[in-house]
């Protein structure tokens, strides 16, 4: 329509898409390559997830209300994933957020990454240089098991279209 149009031509696309919520692989990732769209997906570690090893907690994920309401129902699901990464992190001696980018890094043009300390950068960039094979990569994703829709788009119904939403992040105050 863009085209036909005149308009500007969508070039990139950030939707929700991490190694234990991989439903752009649906349609949107085809869509994307074959229209020459960049994907740079949100939610890269999965609200931190994706960053602690089973048994591990930090502020994020004790107090992220809508990053619960987005994982916690496949928790037991995602697990077996999450205890991949961690393995896998451990085999190359790196953390498991650089084991989950490089992941990413496969599939996407460039993920939106939450940084808040200098460290969250750093393992970002370090993950640019780690080049997972192809049995790796294989063996993070075997254990997937398709999820339903979750966050805004699973709230973007026909039903919905009136109701107000409200988003956390945790029990922070906006002054």
């Amino acid at each position: 329509m863009a085209e036909k149009e005149g308009f500007a031509k969508f070039v990139s696309v950030q939707g929700h898409y991490n190694l234990i919520f991989r439903e752009e692989e649906r349609e949107m990732a085809k869509l994307c390559a074959e229209d020459n769209i960049a994907m740079t997906p949100y939610s890269a570690l999965a609200g931190g997830r994706l960053s602690k090893r089973p048994g591990e907690t930090s502020k994020r994920l004790e107090e992220d209300s809508y990053a619960r309401l987005k994982y916690d129902a496949t928790a037991q699901q995602d697990s077996e994933i999450i205890r991949r990464a961690a393995e896998l992190a451990g085999r190359w001696g790196v953390t498991m957020t650089e084991i989950s980018l490089a992941w990413l890094l496969t599939k996407v043009t460039a993920p939106v990454v939450g940084a808040t300390k200098l460290h969250h950068i750093e393992g970002a960039a370090r993950a640019t240089n780690l080049t997972l094979t192809a049995e790796e990569l294989a063996y993070l994703e075997a254990p997937y098991v398709p999820h339903a829709l979750v966050g805004v788009m699973a709230q973007n119904t026909a039903a919905a279209a009136k109701a107000s939403h409200v988003w956390s992040a945790g029990n922070q105050k906006i002054t």
